[in-house]
């Protein structure tokens, strides 16, 4: 259908048509023109409006259909219910399919629209890497105990600072020197801890198994709970 002034208009030829410009994907260069030429593995983040909560979305996208996905969620109670809708929903669908879907929470569906952008330029983090990786590499970032890495820290002005949980795991004590400066800290691996619980040793051993401390904890002149004290 055209307008009028189309309609009266005389064709003039097109030119030379050298198609999309190559996208790097899983080490080789491709002129992505449908959504089965996108492959990629990468990572997005997503935050939904009142920036209570966001969202880190990992997708193991192979011929433009999301093979793997991880879902990881911070400061929002009601986005873990959210993720677990959307970790049902991803897996199965194309790239396109997946960025017009309602993935339940708005933190999600901007994580997606993010992480499809990265895809879709060649910015995936496998753009080099030759064939990619295989259903399952997502699990990697988790670590030993498949829990996501969380950094947690808590301070006022009044009362200092506080450690709650590092990439070592759950602090459970502060070390404090003369001055009441921290200079180290307990924790404990819970993702080692629960696998060792679940294997049938006795909890009491499981957690000192998974104990341990960091920095110039020996030194401490005391040390607190950083929940409580």
């Amino acid at each position: 259908m055209l307008t009028h002034e189309v309609e009266e208009m005389c064709v003039v030829a097109k030119g030379p048509n050298h198609g999309p410009a190559p996208i790097p994907q899983e080490g080789r260069w491709t002129k992505a023109k449908e959504v089965s030429d996108i492959s990629g593995l990468t990572h997005g983040v997503g935050w939904c409006a009142p920036q209570q909560g966001a969202c880190k979305l990992t997708l193991n996208v192979k011929s433009g259909v999301i093979q793997e996905a991880l879902i990881e969620t911070i400061g929002c109670t009601g986005m873990t219910h959210s993720a677990a809708m959307a970790a049902e929903i991803l897996p199965g669908k194309t790239i396109l399919e997946a960025l017009n879907t309602d993935l339940v929470c708005d933190a999600i569906n901007v994580a997606i629209r993010e992480l499809f952008l990265q895809i879709v330029y060649g910015r995936s983090q496998t753009a080099f890497s030759e064939g990619g990786l295989p259903i399952g590499a997502g699990l990697e970032d988790l670590g030993r105990g498949l829990r996501s890495v969380t950094g947690t820290f808590y301070s006022t002005a009044e009362k200092g600072l506080r450690y709650l949980e590092l990439a070592e795991g759950y602090v459970t004590e502060l070390a404090l020197d003369k001055d009441d400066e921290i200079i180290g800290y307990k924790f404990v691996k819970l993702g080692p801890m629960m696998d060792a619980i679940s294997k049938g040793v006795d909890p009491a051993t499981a957690l000192a198994k998974a104990t341990g401390t960091y920095g110039r904890y020996d030194e401490a002149v005391k040390t607190i709970n950083p929940r409580k004290e």
